[in-house]
C-alpha cells in the first residue's frame, strides 16, 4: 500500500511552480524618479505558495486523517499482518491443514488432540485455584488422572463419558488475570499467535513456560514442543474452517474479527463470574465458543453479540425519523352573519314653481 508523502515533499512542487516574474514582481523596480532611499526598506511579506493542482470547480477537498480506534491503537500494522497472515494461510497453511485432516485417520487426529489437553489439564487446574474455584480444581486434576491411566496417557477422553461425566474446560493465567479485573490492553495480530491482546499474550507465554521450567523434559525440548505445537495449530484450523471461511466475506473481514475475538474473552471472562451466554459450559475454543447445547449453530456467541450489535447500529442509521406532530393551529373565530341593513328610503319629491304667461288676447 502505498503511502502518502510527506507534506515537505508535496510542497515542493508548489513552490517551483511560481513563475520567476511572479517573484520579481515581489520587488517593485526603480524607477527614473525614484532616489535613495531614507532608511531600511522592509522586505514585503512572503506570499503563500500555490497549490501546483488547484481545486477543480465545484470538487470538495476533504483533508484529515483516520484515527485508529482506543482498543487496537496499532491498527495499521495489525490490518497489514492479518492481511500477510491470510495470504499465507491461502497458499501454505490452508493446504497443509486439509492435506493433515485427510491424510490422518480422524482416530489418530482425535487421539493426538486428547493427548495434549491433557497434557495442559495441570494449567487450567492451576487457574482454578488462582481463581479460588476449588471444586473446578479437582475435578479438573480427577479429569488428568482417569485419562491419564484408563484413558492410555490422555489418548480417550474417558473422563467426559458416564459414570465420570467431567468435560474439558479450557482456562489459563490470561483468565485469571481477566477474572481480578485486569484489561486486555492493545488489541495485536501477531504471527504465530493470531488475535490476541497483550493481557493475553502475557498469559499465553506464561501458561506455555509452566511445564517446560515445572518438569522439565521432554517438554522444554524442540523436537517435542515443534510438533505438538504444529499438531495443535492445524487440529484447529480444520476446527474453525467454516468460521473463517464466514468471516472472510464480512464487508470489513479485519474489523469483525477484532470485534468477535474481543466479545468472545469479554464473555468467557464473564463466565468464571456466572454471567454470559458461556455460563454453562462451551463447546469450540477461541473466539468461535458456542454455548453447551448449541454445537450446530451457526454462528458462536461472540459472533451473534456482534452481529446484533451491527444490526442494531444499521436500524438506527437506516431508519427514518418520525414525522414531526404537525403544530395545532387555531381554529377560526365563527362568524356571525350580521343582518343587512335596510335599504334608504326614496327621496322626498321635489315640486319646482316656474311661472306660466298666458298671451294676450
Amino acid at each position: 500500500m502505498a503511502s502518502a508523502p510527506p507534506a515537505d515533499v508535496q510542497a515542493a512542487p508548489a513552490a517551483a511552480a511560481v513563475p520567476e516574474a511572479a517573484a520579481s514582481a515581489a520587488v517593485p523596480p526603480a524607477g527614473p524618479n525614484s532616489g535613495p532611499s531614507s532608511g531600511p526598506q522592509t522586505a514585503p511579506a512572503a506570499q503563500p505558495a500555490q497549490d501546483a493542482l488547484p481545486p477543480l470547480a465545484g470538487e470538495i477537498v476533504v483533508s484529515g486523517s483516520l484515527k485508529a480506534p482506543p482498543e487496537d491503537p496499532l491498527a495499521r500494522a495489525n490490518e497489514t499482518s492479518y492481511e500477510v497472515l491470510q495470504t499465507i494461510d491461502d497458499k501454505f497453511v490452508g493446504p497443509v491443514a486439509k492435506g493433515y485432516e485427510k491424510g490422518v485417520p480422524r482416530p489418530l487426529r482425535m487421539a493426538l488432540r486428547n493427548f495434549i489437553r491433557n497434557v495442559r489439564e495441570p494449567v487450567v487446574a492451576i487457574a482454578y485455584l488462582l481463581e479460588i474455584k476449588p471444586g473446578k480444581a479437582f475435578e479438573t486434576v480427577g479429569r488428568f488422572g482417569i485419562n491419564t491411566t484408563i484413558g492410555l496417557g490422555g489418548t480417550i477422553d474417558v473422563a467426559r463419558s458416564k459414570p465420570f461425566n467431567l468435560p474439558y474446560r479450557q482456562n489459563g493465567l490470561s483468565n485469571v488475570l481477566g477474572y481480578y479485573g485486569v484489561g486486555p490492553g492493545p488489541y495485536l495480530f501477531l504471527p504465530l499467535v493470531g488475535p490476541t491482546t497483550v493481557r493475553d499474550l502475557f498469559g499465553l507465554i506464561a501458561d506455555r513456560l509452566v511445564l517446560p521450567l515445572g518438569v522439565g523434559t521432554p517438554f522444554n525440548k524442540p523436537w517435542y514442543a515443534i510438533p505438538i505445537n504444529t499438531i495443535d495449530a492445524l487440529d484447529y484450523r480444520n476446527e474453525a474452517d467454516e468460521d473463517f471461511t464466514r468471516l472472510r466475506n464480512a464487508a470489513d473481514p479485519y474489523s469483525t474479527y477484532r470485534r468477535v475475538y474481543l466479545q468472545s474473552r469479554i464473555d468467557q471472562i464473564e463466565a468464571l463470574h456466572g454471567r454470559g451466554p458461556l455460563v454453562h459450559g462451551q463447546v469450540r475454543y477461541g473466539p468461535f465458543a458456542r454455548p453447551v447445547g448449541a454445537a450446530a449453530a451457526p454462528v458462536s456467541a461472540a459472533e451473534k453479540r456482534v452481529m446484533e450489535q451491527d444490526d442494531a447500529a444499521a436500524d438506527a442509521a437506516t431508519t427514518p425519523a418520525p414525522p414531526a406532530a404537525p403544530a395545532p393551529t387555531a381554529e377560526p373565530a365563527p362568524v356571525v352573519q350580521q343582518p343587512a341593513p335596510p335599504p334608504p328610503p326614496p327621496p322626498a319629491p321635489v315640486f319646482i314653481s316656474q311661472p306660466v304667461v298666458q298671451p294676450l288676447p
